[in-house]
C-alpha cells in the first residue's frame, strides 16, 4: 500500500490553478500533523477547489483502491467529489452533508485498463453555509479491490 496522506505522504499533490480557491493544510484535533480542508466561508456559492493526487507507475490492467477518510463539517457546508483523470465529467464519489461532524471512510476503486488513470481530483464545491469545513485525510492506495466493511 502506498501512504498518500499529506503529513507523512509519499505522493505527489498539486492545487489546480484553473479553480476558484486552494485546499489549505489544517491542524489535526490530536497533533500529529495535518489534513487538508475547505473552510466553508472561502469564495463564493459554487465555486470550486480542485486538489490532484498524481498516481505514477500503476501497474495496467490492474485494480487499485483509493481509501480515504472525509469530512463534511456545518451546515449547507457543499459538496466534494472525487474524479479520476480519465472521467473527468462524471464524478465516481460525491457526498453533500454529513449526519454528524464526525470522520467517515470513502473508498473508490481504480482501474487501469488500457487508458491509464494517472491522477485522481478531490473537488470542493462551496456551499451556502458560513461555518465548518470540507476535509480530507489518510488517503491510501492499495493494490486489489476495496476491502469490504
Amino acid at each position: 500500500s502506498v501512504d498518500c496522506s499529506f503529513s507523512r505522504g509519499v505522493c505527489d499533490w498539486k492545487q489546480d490553478a484553473d479553480d476558484d480557491f486552494d485546499w489549505n493544510p489544517a491542524d489535526r484535533d490530536r497533533g500529529d500533523g495535518y489534513y487538508m480542508a475547505v473552510p466553508a466561508f472561502v469564495g463564493h456559492k459554487k465555486d470550486m477547489g480542485r486538489l490532484k493526487l498524481l498516481l505514477t507507475d500503476l501497474k495496467p490492467k490492474s485494480s487499485y483502491c483509493l481509501i480515504f477518510s472525509y469530512r463534511l463539517a456545518g451546515d449547507k457546508v457543499g459538496k466534494l467529489r472525487v474524479f479520476p483523470a480519465n472521467k473527468k465529467n462524471a464524478p465516481v464519489w460525491e457526498k453533500n452533508k454529513g449526519k454528524d461532524e464526525k470522520w467517515r471512510t470513502g473508498k473508490i476503486e481504480i482501474f487501469q485498463g488500457a487508458e491509464t488513470t494517472n491522477s485522481v481530483t478531490f473537488e470542493s464545491e462551496r456551499g451556502k453555509g458560513k461555518t465548518g469545513e470540507i476535509g480530507v485525510d489518510n488517503v491510501i492506495l492499495i493494490s486489489g479491490q476495496c476491502p469490504e466493511d
